[in-house]
Formats: C-alpha cells, structure tokens, sequence
C-alpha cells in the first residue's frame, strides 16, 4: 500500500535560521518590478512617456483610476507626486481634469482624443514589455504565475 503525501495546509517556507534575502520572493518581485519598469522605459523612448506616465494612462484608460485619489491606491506615490505626474500628462495633451459637477471638491481624470489616440501604441509598448519577460514560459506556466500572484496578494490583504 503507498502512503499519500501529506500536504500541510500552511507550511513554513522560510526558516530564520536558514533564511537569505537573496532567495526571497519579496527581494526577487522587487528586482522583477525594477526591471519592468526599466524595460518600459526603453519601450516608451519615442513615445516622451515615462513607465510610471504609461501605467497611469493605462488605469485612466481602464477605468481604474478615475480621480487622484483613486489613482495613488494602487501607487508608491503621495497625492502631491500624484498631481505633478497628471500636470505632466495634462500638459503633454494626454489628459483632461474637470470638476465634478456633484461634489467640487471632486477632480475627474479622461483622457483627451490625443490620449485616447495614444492606447494602441501603449498597449502595444506593454505587451512587448511583458512578452520579452515572459520568454519561453507556457500559457500555462503564465496563467499559473498569476495566479500564485493573486493568492499572495490575496494572502497579504
């Protein structure tokens, strides 16, 4: 008769006494991140956008960030950082601010024609981004990572 493998529900990854920063999920996503960003970088030169330009005007283009506010939620920046990103972008043309007509207090982000005009070469600049990373993965191997990502996040929220 073969024993079945125990699968413990909440083993113990790391040890202390064991432990390398160098082998850390959290250091080994922050170098992936940093990389991302200086690929983006390099995809968005003749663009004149910046990798943190591109994921803002992504999220306004998918509805994710309709207001500053919104925006710094799911972003290493202060609201002060923030507004000096969307005066950047305002001034490039990209986007539009205007008061909300409920509360003044409420500043909308849309993006202009311009803007919009600007999504398919972004997208375009993003998937080549994320393509080149994923070289060689499976689309399994790819939905699986997000999926152990999302599980992470999960398991952090």
């Amino acid at each position: 008769m073969t024993e079945k493998p125990h699968h413990d529900p909440d083993p113990i990854h790391y040890e202390a006494s064991t432990y390398r920063m160098d082998e850390s999920i959290g250091l080994l996503l922050s170098r992936l991140k940093s990389a991302f960003v200086a690929a983006l970088d390099q995809e968005l030169q003749g663009l004149d956008l910046t990798a943190p330009q591109w994921v803002t005007l992504m999220r306004i283009a998918n509805h994710c960030g309709g207001t500053a506010t919104d925006l710094c939620r799911d972003f290493p920046y202060d609201s002060g950082s923030m507004t000096r990103m969307l005066d950047r972008l305002e001034e490039k043309g990209f986007i539009h601010r205007e008061r909300s007509t409920e509360d003044r207090r409420v500043v909308q982000i849309r993006l202009t024609e311009q803007g919009e005009a600007l999504l398919p070469q972004l997208r375009e600049k993003g998937a080549a981004m994320h393509n080149r990373h994923l070289k060689g993965f499976t689309r399994e191997e790819v939905a699986q990572l997000k999926s152990l990502l999302r599980r992470m996040l999960a398991n952090a929220g």
